[in-house]
Order: C-alpha cells, then sequence, then structure tokens
C-alpha cells in the first residue's frame, strides 16, 4: 500500500506537474482551530453513534486539549480507547455525516494564514499535503474541501462494512514520518527543500524530516525544541470565513472514506477516558 489511499488524493493533483518537494500540515491546532474529530460529536449523537454522556465530555474535552494539547501516554490511551468505541459502527453511515455536516462544522475553524500558506506554496510549485493522527474519513473530505493535493491520515481495518476496531495504520508521532518518506519516495519529493508545520513535540519526526520545519501556535515543549535549534515560529489566529476562502472547493459531494474515527489528535478526550470521570455509559445507547 502507498503512503496515501488515491482516494484521499484531492482533485488539484492531478492538473498540475508533479512537484519536486512538499509542504507539510498537522491538521488540528495548525490548519484547523481545534480538534477536527471532536467536532463531529453532536452529529455522531444525532446519528446514534455515541450517547449525550460522550457528547458533553467531548464538548469539555475540545477545552482541555485546546489548554493543554497532547502527550504519547495521552495519545496512546486515546488510541486504545477508541479503538473500541468505534468497533462495529457502519462505515457508511459515518461517510454520510461527515459529508452532511462537514461545511458547518470545519469552515469556521479554518485558519486564514494556513490557507494563504497553502496558495503560497501552490504558486512555488510545491505539492500540499495534510498529515493527520485523525481518521482518513475525517482528514480527506477536509483535504478535498481545502484543495490539499494528499492527506495521510489514521486508517482502521473494516470488514463487511463496519469497523472492526483494529489499526491499519496509525499516523502519529513516527508514524507520520514513515508514511511521509513513503510518499516522498513515491512522488519524487526533495525533503531537504520541502516545508512542514505542526503545533506539537510529538510531531518532532516529521518536522525533523524537512529542510524547512515551522513550529505553528506550538506547545511548550515543541516551542523550546523549536527555539533551540532556530526553526521558525509562527503564530495562526484568524479564522477564515469561507467567502474569503481562495482555494478551490471540488464540486459535488465530498468522497467517501473508510477509515477511522480515531480522533488522535484530539488528547483531551482520553484525559476523560482514562481520568477520575472514568468511562462510564459512553458506549451505551442514546
Amino acid at each position: 500500500m502507498s503512503a496515501v489511499d488515491p482516494r484521499a488524493a484531492a482533485a488539484p493533483a492531478a492538473g498540475r506537474a508533479a512537484a519536486g518537494a512538499a509542504a507539510f500540515f498537522d491538521l488540528d491546532k495548525t490548519v484547523i482551530a481545534k480538534s477536527s474529530t471532536l467536532a463531529f460529536g453532536r452529529p455522531f449523537y444525532r446519528g446514534g453513534l455515541v450517547n449525550r454522556r460522550a457528547v458533553l465530555k467531548s464538548s469539555f474535552a475540545q477545552f482541555v486539549y485546546l489548554l493543554q494539547g497532547a502527550d504519547e501516554d495521552s495519545m496512546n490511551r486515546m488510541r486504545d480507547y477508541l479503538q473500541a468505541l468505534c468497533a462495529g459502527w457502519s462505515v457508511d453511515q459515518v461517510n454520510a455525516i461527515v459529508a452532511e455536516t462537514l461545511h458547518e462544522l470545519i469552515d469556521p475553524m479554518v485558519y486564514a494564514e494556513a490557507v494563504a500558506l497553502f496558495d503560497e506554496h501552490h504558486a512555488r510549485g510545491l505539492d500540499v499535503v495534510l498529515v493527520s493522527s485523525s481518521g482518513e474519513e475525517v482528514v480527506g473530505p477536509i483535504g478535498q474541501m481545502l484543495g490539499v493535493d494528499h492527506v495521510i491520515a489514521t486508517q482502521m481495518v473494516v470488514r463487511d462494512g463496519r469497523y472492526t476496531g483494529e489499526i491499519a495504520r496509525y499516523a502519529y508521532g513516527e508514524g507520520k514520518a514513515v508514511a511521509i518518506r513513503a510518499l516522498a519516495a513515491e512522488r519524487g519529493y526533495d525533503l531537504a527543500r520541502s516545508w512542514a508545520y505542526s503545533d506539537s513535540c510529538t510531531d518532532r519526526p516529521m518536522l525533523e524530516l524537512v529542510g524547512h520545519p515551522v513550529a505553528v501556535n506550538p506547545d511548550k515543549a515543541l516551542r523550546r525544541h523549536a527555539t533551540e535549534h532556530g526553526w521558525e515560529l509562527r503564530d495562526f489566529q484568524r479564522p477564515v470565513r469561507p467567502g474569503e476562502r481562495r482555494v478551490p472547493v471540488p464540486p459535488g459531494p465530498p468522497k467517501a472514506y473508510a477509515g477511522a474515527v480515531l480522533a488522535a489528535g484530539a488528547a483531551g478526550l482520553a484525559w476523560w477516558a482514562t481520568g477520575p470521570h472514568g468511562v462510564s455509559g459512553i458506549t451505551e445507547s442514546p
């Protein structure tokens, strides 16, 4: 399997010459202001996938995530918890919920500064790649909406149209770096000429791969590391209004993605799942 599922390649890539380098962007708190998958808590509730308690916890988790960021232990707890949570969910139902609510939920979160960088890198002949530990059925449509060229995301095993709870590819930490190397080999990217953007110290393997690492809205550990190593620092603050966005939005409904509902970038929910509040009731029927 290549680094990127061909279903997850956004339309603009087909119409451009092969790029010699790329700009790799983390998603949560780098391109958008919050956790991409936690944003879908209420639509998942309306669809019967989670109960009311889980929605309330995910709403508070957004706040915790924005304040505390993520570390390796919380991300691993998140992975284990959400593997169990999504086992048995219908892939078609998850895809439909994401397609129906994508613009309503994600549009208000997109940073204007990130969109401007997409335009800048495309104008210089670079591909733009979203690299996220969230599931591909969320990251793929977001990438298509924003006009990126490829996405790298977490993938779950699907059997008979439902998630089994097993992970096929976990795009986190060193896993992001492995996937980027594979994509670079496939597409001929020169990583020394490439850029990478992230807010989290857990993405150091990705940032250290490229010649131009940039810490965006960095957590304390990443800010310290970036300062010590002379990396560029940027603060993104202004979500862009949909009417201001210059990147093309492909016509028609979003593509279908059989991936994962792992919100691995949403460390706040892992805090809820494993902290003093416990998980009682989260997987009950709504």
